[in-house]
């Protein structure tokens, strides 16, 4: 192996070194928005079925009239 191949293949793995850190970085900012997306829809989840109980009728002071 000369002198120039040795040099082509450390240039290569330099490249591969620095695109899987870069990739590396990318998914632990897609985890932590993944995570804080998932903190707010349990959170929007948890004030809709606190506004609204599922099992509750409607009284006829809440339906809308059908003409809305």
């Amino acid at each position: 192996m000369n002198d120039e191949s040795l040099e082509l293949v450390q240039t290569k793995i330099a490249f591969l070194e620095s695109a899987t850190a870069e990739l590396s970085d990318v998914i632990f900012r897609q985890q932590r928005e993944i995570q804080a997306l998932g903190a707010q829809l349990r959170a929007l989840s948890d004030r809709l079925n606190s506004v609204q109980p599922e099992d509750s009728p409607r009284s006829p002071e809440q339906e809308r009239p059908p003409h809305y």
